[in-house]
This record gives structure tokens, C-alpha cells and sequence, in this order.
């Protein structure tokens, strides 16, 4: 049961990566989801610029422990998941630098949000004169 549990949490992690880099683009639909995305995004370029450890990785490891060890059976999870979440050759100047695009990432989106909100609070404001 807690291998399958690590492996949830390595499926919830990357889950959590790929909305910190790309769900600033979400917003575009739903601009209210900017309340979980920023401080999601903050946390996921806080953890790249300061060398830090994802809390979901440790827990990760000890369900992988608890579960038996670490014995790899070359599962989708395993095999394709794992290697993109915890590359080998991890470094903190490589951290840096996925801080980085972490942060460009979500700044290209932000400002295709907030040109969309204006160009969406414009039109609002220009109904709201034209049925006056």
C-alpha cells in the first residue's frame, strides 16, 4: 500500500510542477484560480533559487522505504516520472536556472491574463455606456 501511495505522491508532484510552470496560462479561463496559482508558483521558485526540497519528496522516499525500499520495477511511474522530477544531475546552479524559467514562464502568462482581463473590463465598461 505505500509504494502505491509513493507513487501517488510522485504523480500529485508532477501534477503540482506542471501547474507552478504552466498554469499561469489557466488563467486565461479562469482568472480566479490566480489565488492558488501565485503562491504555488512562488513556493515551486522559492524551492529552485534556494536549493531547497520539495516536502513532497521526502515523503515520497519514506512511503518508497516503508513500502519495501527502493526497488525500481521499471513501471511507468518509475521509468518515466521519477527521472523528470528528481533529475540525476540536479545542481543547484541547474535549480537556478529552472527557477528562472519558472518565473519567465509565469510572467508571459500573467501579462497574456491581465491583456486579456483589460481588454475583457474594457469591453464590460463600454456595454455598460452603449445600453445606458
Amino acid at each position: 500500500m505505500a509504494a502505491i501511495l509513493a507513487d501517488a505522491v510522485v504523480i500529485v508532484h508532477l501534477l503540482f510542477v506542471a501547474f507552478v510552470v504552466a498554469g499561469g496560462f489557466l488563467l486565461l479561463r479562469w482568472p480566479r484560480l490566480v489565488w492558488l496559482h501565485l503562491p504555488a508558483a512562488a513556493w515551486g521558485a522559492f524551492i529552485e533559487f534556494s536549493g531547497g526540497v520539495c516536502p513532497l519528496t521526502p515523503l515520497e522516499n519514506h512511503l518508497r522505504v516503508v513500502g519495501g525500499g527502493s526497488a525500481y520495477g521499471g513501471d511507468f511511474v518509475e521509468r518515466i516520472l521519477l527521472p523528470i522530477l528528481y533529475p540525476g544531475q540536479l545542481t543547484l546552479p541547474l535549480q537556478q536556472v529552472l527557477g528562472g524559467v519558472v518565473v519567465g514562464v509565469n510572467l508571459v502568462a500573467y501579462a497574456l491574463a491581465f491583456r486579456v482581463w483589460r481588454r475583457q473590463a474594457r469591453q464590460a465598461q463600454s456595454d455598460r455606456r452603449s445600453s445606458s
